[in-house]
């Protein structure tokens, strides 16, 4: 945002009537030259060039070619808009852009972050013209000598320009050029109210009274005051033409991430002379660090709250059109939410979301890790005019987000430190003053309330060491190291981690990618991989492969495709939930983990836990089953024996009832025992296992005495009306020596939400997966535990008729025969 708002206005969004011609770059100078109207195509604002030109056949984003090397052109006609001045709003051009009225140029952009304001006297017969011109001849221009390279970037002349990496990283996201009005263009008369430099905190103190303090520069000289739950504070003049108000709210019901807590909002008016202006919602929450007792640590307290993070990197909700509506964003964030998830995180080499995105996650509980459009390159910092576009653009985004409560953590950028630490340069070639001071200080000037984080990751001996600071994991994933290094790395926060080429379900592949898994060059092209590299991520799903389950990858694909894929489904799937279980066990020096990413940008087995086309992963259950706020955990503590973790997030304490049973054969128990307990708001407890036996018993087959007495371990935790809370697992001898041909039997019953179905299996079954037509369990790729009833809501389909009864299929692991539902 530009920091000036008119309240009242009279603001329409100029989204039809668009049309748009795409030329050779330098070809006109301006619009009088452009005279082949008939030859312009139908285009929407918001929007991109690459949007318009696949709506009308002449792009095809599986085969995208460059668009960077040619100019764009769009007209919209202001006919019959009433005469009078009036302020054109740009919220977001990409990238190098001419704005022209009637042919007169009025204004120029060269940064796609900066909101842009163009005063103008409206004729009632006018034409708006923007002239998106070639971004190559700007990238191809030679700037400050590079101390380092980064590899992932397909021109390094993008340090110098202020665009997104998005569309310039193969291997990573599809190469679709983001040019054009990505964001709105708005038409505003403004009303008897502007004020500019609007600040808003909405703190919290120890003692649970919410401190609203509001900062604004009036335009006219005015009575005003500020109005929120039921109390008022007359705004009063203050230094450097400030006007400022303070409230107090004692017993405020605060906000909260969404495994701790109600993510409450409350409503802020401002009063001008009686004339009433909603300035949104606010939260009261307070954010601080904690760097544990040896200050190495890296970890947010909410509220006095210690938050394990959770969740995942954001990348993009419409990577063609770079839509940024609350109808676009909305079933992303929302399966965030479903899974647990209490983080996201916009990383350095995508794009800035608008304010429809912070004010659906903070409805929604999620936290939002920022990171600043600053990613892997040596940038000019030493040309003031580069720094300058950047520090406008960090106001600009600041500005445009006060009173979010979602907004948590601001970072400078992603693996600028890294990436010239990896490079064996020296630290002050990297970590400089412009990161630590500069954004540091625009930072704490607009949103006070929120951490700093110079870059990611950093903190470390070097930036990049796990057991320190903030890191980039990817020991478990890129390196190939065993699950126990999870442990070993003694990671303080990974805001990301967890890279595989995540396989979708089999509906995605058949009906958006329906070609020969691993072997089809269609295929491959969609597995993402960094760039020059040997190898490719579906490389490290594999080698987990066989380290969980003794298949030979290459083998295994060749003679039994269908099972192939999978058991790719489920590896990742339990990688995630063994890793996250030693995260969030305790005593981890854990305090927070990102997976790299949320979704993928285009349909096949990327790095997303959810599908292109918005289908939820297996993985994505895999991750909702791990991050329960309420939550079981088994880790494996060698002689020590199993030990059970039992977590309570919540602000409630929980009497409930542990079960836990070893298995023989995956069918009859040789041991077993049970506790009930009551959990402790925000308290975790650790028993060992062998204290719900009475007596010893070689739960994790350490001491080898004789045969293996078991194969499975399954712990479970029940409410106290004896509903299932949590249940986890544990293969002494390995998950291959876990695959048995289960049985099972099934029951449907209409309920008032819907549809339930009950299932129960004569066996322990791993990874059972439900495969309906027209709806969507809330759980899949789950293991079942012979014996016991598990009850699995069933939500219907975008156009199911609830009333229609569910029909599909069950499988698993164990046994390659279909199992019928109907």
């Amino acid at each position: 945002m530009t920091g000036t708002i008119y309240l009242g206005a009279d603001v329409r969004p100029l989204e039809a009537g668009w049309t748009l011609l795409v030329t050779e770059a330098g070809c006109h100078a301006d619009p009088s030259q452009v005279h082949r109207p008939a030859a312009r195509i139908p285009a929407t604002v918001p929007g991109t060039v690459a949007g318009a030109l696949t709506d009308a056949g002449l792009f095809d984003p599986q085969n995208p070619h460059p668009l960077h090397d040619k100019d764009a052109w769009y007209f919209r006609s202001l006919d019959g808009e009433a005469p009078g001045s009036a302020i054109l709003r740009f919220e977001g051009l990409a990238t190098i852009a001419e704005i022209y009225v009637n042919g007169v140029l009025k204004a120029s952009s060269d940064s796609m972050f900066e909101s842009l304001d163009v005063p103008v006297d409206l004729t009632g017969r006018d034409e708006l013209a923007i002239c998106f011109r070639a971004l190559q001849p700007h990238l191809d221009k030679r700037g400050p000598r590079a101390r380092w390279r980064p590899q992932m970037f397909d021109h390094q002349g993008l340090r110098l320009v202020r665009t997104t990496p998005l569309g310039h990283m193969p291997g990573w996201c599809p190469g679709i050029h983001p040019v054009g009005p990505y964001r709105p263009i708005l038409l505003i008369r403004p009303g008897q109210d502007t004020i500019h430099g609007l600040t808003i905190q909405a703190d919290l103190d120890d003692f649970g009274t919410g401190k609203l303090t509001i900062r604004l520069k009036l335009e006219a000289s005015s009575a005003a005051a500020i109005l929120c739950c039921g109390r008022s504070a007359e705004l009063t003049a203050g230094p450097g033409g400030l006007f400022e108000a303070r409230i107090n709210l004692p017993g405020i019901t605060p906000w909260w991430p969404r495994t701790h807590g109600n993510p409450t909002l409350h409503d802020v008016t401002l009063s001008i002379d009686g004339r009433l202006h909603s300035l949104g919602l606010v939260g009261f929450r307070r954010i601080e660090v904690d760097h544990d007792d040896d200050g190495k640590g890296f970890g947010l307290r909410v509220n006095g709250i210690p938050v394990f993070c959770r969740g995942a990197v954001w990348t993009n909700a419409d990577i063609l059109r770079l839509s940024g509506s609350a109808e676009i964003y909305a079933p992303w964030l929302m399966k965030a939410a479903e899974a647990n998830m209490n983080m996201i995180r916009i990383g350095g080499t995508m794009t800035y979301e608008n304010r429809d995105f912070f004010a659906l996650c903070d409805q929604l509980g999620l936290l939002v890790w920022q990171d600043l459009m600053l990613a892997n390159f040596d940038y000019p910092f030493a040309d003031e005019a580069f720094t300058g576009k950047v520090e406008r653009e960090v106001r600009n985004l600041l500005s445009a987000l006060q009173g979010h409560p979602s907004l948590a953590v601001i970072c400078g950028g992603s693996e600028v430190f890294q990436q010239g630490a990896m490079l064996g340069l020296p630290a002050t070639a990297w970590n400089g003053a412009f990161f630590n001071e500069t954004l540091a200080r625009l930072a704490h000037e607009a949103r006070p309330d929120c951490a700093y984080v110079a870059n990611s990751p950093s903190g470390g001996a070097m930036p990049f060491s796990p057991n320190e600071g903030v890191t980039h994991y990817y020991g478990v994933g890129a390196y190939r190291r065993p699950l126990e290094d999870a442990r070993r790395a003694t990671v303080r926060f990974a805001a990301e981690s967890l890279a595989f080429a995540h396989v979708p379900q089999q509906r995605t592949l058949d009906h958006h990618l329906p070609v020969s898994p691993v072997h089809d060059p269609r295929w491959k092209a969609r597995v993402p991989r960094d760039r020059g590299a040997s190898w490719d991520f579906e490389d490290i799903r594999d080698h987990y492969l066989e380290v969980l389950y003794g298949f030979d990858p290459a083998r295994l694909r060749r003679e039994d495709r269908g099972l192939y894929l999978d058991i790719s489904r489920a590896v990742t799937t339990e990688v995630v939930t063994e890793t996250y279980a030693e995260w969030r066990r305790t005593g981890s020096s854990c305090r927070g983990a990102l997976v790299w990413t949320l979704q993928d940008l285009e349909p096949g087995p990327g790095w997303g836990v959810i599908d292109a086309i918005g289908e939820a992963k297996p993985v994505w259950y895999g991750l909702k089953r791990a991050f329960r706020p309420l939550q079981l955990l088994m880790t494996d503590e060698g002689t020590n024996g199993l030990c059970i973790h039992m977590i309570n997030e919540t602000a409630c304490a929980k009497a409930v009832k542990l079960e836990i049973a070893c298995l023989r054969d995956g069918r009859h128990a040789v041991v077993k025992g049970s506790r009930d307990l009551i959990l402790d708001a925000h308290r975790t407890v650790q028993l060992a296992a062998t204290d719900l036996f009475g007596a010893f018993f070689d739960t994790t087959y350490a001491f080898r005495f004789g045969p293996p007495s078991h194969d499975v371990t399954v712990a479970r935790l029940l409410s106290e009306d004896g509903s299932l809370l949590a249940e986890t697992f544990h293969f002494p001898l390995g998950r291959s020596k876990a695959l048995y041909p289960a049985e099972f039997g099934h029951t449907l019953s209409a309920v008032d939400t819907g549809w339930v179905i009950e299932l129960t299996a004569n066996q322990f079954a791993q990874s059972v997966h439900l495969d309906f037509e027209h709806y969507l369990p809330e759980d899949d790729w789950f293991h079942l535990a012979p014996g016991q009833p598990r009850t699995i809501r069933l939500s219907p389909r975008t156009g199911t008729d609830a009333n229609v009864r569910p029909s599909g299929t069950l499988a698993h692991l164990g046994s390659r025969n279909g199992y019928s539902i109907s």
